[in-house]
């Protein structure tokens, strides 16, 4: 049977690997904005990369402990939620690759908006095809957190 509340911890975890398309709130990037862009573009690569890899440490690392992620069928899943899911084998990415990407900074919160094409399968069935995802960056003592996400199946 698959189950959107394993999946969803993964999607929320997977980022972007260009900024095209990165802008602040609408206006031109001053300096310090686009340094932040290219801070949150880095960590949105970390965060595919380690999907891919299933990497538990850095599902605990960058998620805020008030994170709360919105799966693609209306489900809540919690950073105990995804760090759980982390640990298990059932969800297999073969790749995720991403277009269409924007990035808004407003002061210290960066929302990601992105298109993913995704392969993989949970507990052996097929969840591939296109998404859209939103996640919101928050930065805490210096630190980018992940504190919201929320997954949307789209038509090819």
């Amino acid at each position: 049977m698959f189950q959107w509340s394993t999946l969803v911890p993964f999607l929320v975890l997977f980022g972007v690997l260009s900024p095209q398309g990165a802008h602040s709130a609408g206006r031109p990037a001053d300096v310090g904005e686009q340094a932040t862009i290219r801070q949150i573009l880095e960590l949105e690569k970390e965060s595919k990369d380690a999907a891919l890899r299933r990497d538990v440490a850095f599902a605990e690392r960058v998620l805020a402990e008030d994170y709360v992620g919105i799966g693609p069928l209306g489900d809540v899943v919690t950073k105990a939620d995804t760090v759980a899911a982390r640990r298990g084998t059932q969800l297999q990415y073969e790749s995720i690759e991403y277009s269409e990407t924007v990035v808004r900074i407003y002061g210290n919160t960066a929302v990601v908006t992105s298109r993913a094409d995704v392969k993989g399968k949970d507990l052996g069935q097929d969840f591939s095809g296109p998404y859209r995802f939103t996640r919101v960056w928050v930065k805490r003592e210096g630190q980018w957190q992940t504190v919201s996400y929320q997954a949307t199946v789209t038509r090819p």
